[in-house]
């Protein structure tokens, strides 16, 4: 069954901000845009697991970047899970939704025969936001290492290291199964960020042996003692809270944060989209030589390409990529 909070609340990241701690945030709430995007691909449950993490946190980063602009993050790891790939497509102007896609790269022979964590399966490698402005523009890329134990407090050491912002967030994410249904994935979060002129430098030393920076290094004072507060009373915040469909966001906000007095704002409608066609395919191809086309050119005298996020096939002729590449 459908609820009025699932048709008014899902696929939508909710901006906030909270007045009596100087803190900002974002709530986002997931449901058809990430069973669509897990739909494209047939991911073991702790892979997908972690994707849906990343879509979630790259839905709630990408809300603030500017109209048209492009955020990515991409996870990369020597464990059984390679690689994981975000985009955020912000919409091209006020009122229209964003577009949200994702995929994996793994070993499922690995991942079978491994008793480790989700995110230990990634094993040690980097964690990546990237930033595109359009043409033009130069790209923003900011890197930090795999570190804490989740894609959550990677996200949360990147704010601290790279924007020296102290940064929070709380994810849930999972398949529910209504009566006569199929199940269906669905996820929700919570992101809380100290307002930069509260926290404007770092303490001198990190507060790990890591040597990274972490929030509670990036404030002192009423700075550190508002963080505080905020930080445990969104740890009271319980799983069916953030996932829903029965408890919306505004109301959410209200139960954990009332005497902080939350404002909520406009919030941004996000759906799956895949930005490939056959046209960025021969772009793609272009840059391949006679030679190159020749070899990926098969049996049926065909060259073939499938997308990676949406599952897309196309097929060319040989000739049609501009080059000549007959056998």
């Amino acid at each position: 069954m459908t609820t009025a909070n699932q048709i008014i609340w899902d696929d939508t990241v909710l901006p906030f901000q909270l007045d009596n701690a100087d803190v900002r945030g974002r709530v986002v709430r997931l449901d058809g845009a990430l069973d669509e995007i897990l739909g494209q691909h047939n991911y073991p449950t702790s892979v997908a697991g972690l994707v849906a993490e990343a879509v979630l946190l790259t839905a709630m980063i990408g809300q603030t970047i500017g109209l048209r602009w492009k955020l990515s993050l991409q996870i990369r790891g020597d464990g059984p899970i390679r690689l994981i790939a975000t985009d955020y497509y912000a919409a091209s102007k006020d009122g229209e939704p964003a577009k949200i896609r994702a995929y994996a790269g793994f070993d499922a022979e690995r991942i079978a025969a491994s008793d480790s964590t989700p995110f230990e399966n990634i094993g040690k490698g980097l964690f990546a936001v990237l930033i595109d402005q359009g043409a033009g523009m130069q790209p923003y890329q900011g890197i930090t290492p795999l570190a804490g134990g989740s894609l959550a407090a990677c996200a949360e050491t990147y704010f601290a290291q790279s924007e020296q912002l102290p940064t929070k967030f709380a994810i849930a994410v999972g398949e529910a199964e209504a009566p006569g249904e199929g199940a269906v994935w669905r996820g929700g979060a919570i992101m809380l960020q100290h307002m930069p002129k509260a926290s404007p430098h770092a303490k001198d030393a990190p507060s790990n042996d890591d040597a990274l920076l972490a929030a509670q290094d990036l404030v002192d004072g009423d700075a550190a003692e508002n963080w505080n507060r905020v930080s445990i009373l969104l740890d009271t915040v319980e799983v069916t809270e953030l996932i829903g469909p029965h408890v919306s966001p505004d109301t959410l906000l209200v139960r954990l944060f009332h005497e902080e007095e939350p404002r909520i704002f406009d919030a941004q409608p996000v759906k799956f989209g895949c930005t490939c066609g056959p046209e960025k395919v021969e772009q793609t191809m272009s840059i391949y030589s006679a030679k190159d086309i020749s070899h990926m050119t098969n049996e049926a005298g065909k060259v073939t390409a499938d997308c990676q996020f949406c599952g897309a096939h196309y097929e060319f002729e040989p000739e049609a990529l501009g080059k000549d590449a007959k056998r």
